[in-house]
Parts: C-alpha cells; sequence; structure tokens
C-alpha cells in the first residue's frame, strides 16, 4: 500500500541486470524450477517482503504446484506435503536467511548433503543470497505489489 520510493531498477541497471542474471542462471540449476521457487518464497516469508511472496506464490501456481503447499509453507514443519529434499533445502533456507548466532549449523548442511550434490548445495546458497538481496531492495524501496485477479478454477483445493 505504498509508492515505489526510487525506481532502483531503472537507476543502477547494471547492478540491477547483475542480480537478476544470477536469478536467471539459477533457472538452469539441476534444483529444478519448483524448488527454487519455494526456496525465493520461503525466504521472501521470513523477511516479509510482500512483492516477492506474491510473484514467487503466482509462479508457483502457474506451475502447476499445489495450492495447499504452497498456502502452508510458512508451516512446512508441521505438515507431511514436503518431501524429505524438500525440507532439508527449506531448513537450509531458513538458517541461512536468519543465521543464527552468526551461522549455518553444521546439522544443518549435514542434512542437506544427504539429499543434495555439492553442486546442488552451491546453487541453494546462491538461491538463498539472491532472494534475500531481492528482498533487502523491494522492503527498502517499497516495491508496491499490484492486485491481480486469480481465477477460482486456477487455484485447486
Amino acid at each position: 500500500m505504498s509508492d515505489l520510493r526510487i525506481s532502483y531498477h531503472s537507476l543502477s541497471i547494471d547492478a540491477y541486470r547483475g542480480l537478476a542474471s544470477a536469478s536467471a542462471a539459477l533457472e538452469q540449476s539441476p534444483l529444478g524450477k519448483t524448488l527454487i521457487d519455494f526456496i525465493y518464497l520461503r525466504v521472501s516469508q521470513i523477511n516479509g517482503c510482500a512483492f516477492c511472496i506474491d510473484k514467487h506464490a503466482r509462479d508457483l501456481l502457474k506451475q502447476g504446484e499445489d495450492f495447499q503447499r504452497i498456502n502452508s509453507l510458512s508451516t512446512w514443519r508441521e505438515t507431511s506435503f514436503y518431501s524429505e529434499r524438500e525440507r532439508a533445502a527449506l531448513a537450509w533456507a531458513e538458517a541461512a536467511t536468519r543465521l543464527t548466532n552468526g551461522e549455518v549449523p553444521d546439522r544443518v548442511l549435514l542434512t542437506l548433503k544427504a539429499h543434495f550434490t555439492d553442486r546442488e548445495i552451491a546453487d541453494l546458497g546462491f538461491a538463498v543470497a539472491v532472494m534475500n538481496a531481492f528482498n533487502r531492495l523491494a522492503i527498502g524501496f517499497k516495491q508496491p505489489v499490484k492486485r491481480a485477479v486469480v481465477e477460482a478454477s486456477a487455484v485447486s483445493v
């Protein structure tokens, strides 16, 4: 419910393109777009970025992802909707976003290693970093969320 403070993406074009390029590179990751978008959405929930929450929830819906999984992401530990692999990635995303005591606990990385290759873990690290950067830009410059109409048929309950 605010206006964009300044048009950061058009004022610092090269820096914005660099960040967008990193995000685009992750779309080629063996992790797959759906898992990356779940990571983006969870990081955005933690940071309270309304613009990014809206964007990534919509992206997941467009990919045919189940509404209940999207809606329950903030309570992923309390449901059975996510695989062990997804749970490991979500735990990593949360720990790397919150950095409790300035670190990501070893146990989080060990759990991640049971489900992902080193390349995939590196990609997860970049996904978390990129989304944290985008969140801070969107929140700091008050990127508005535009109202969109979602057809009821697009949401299967």
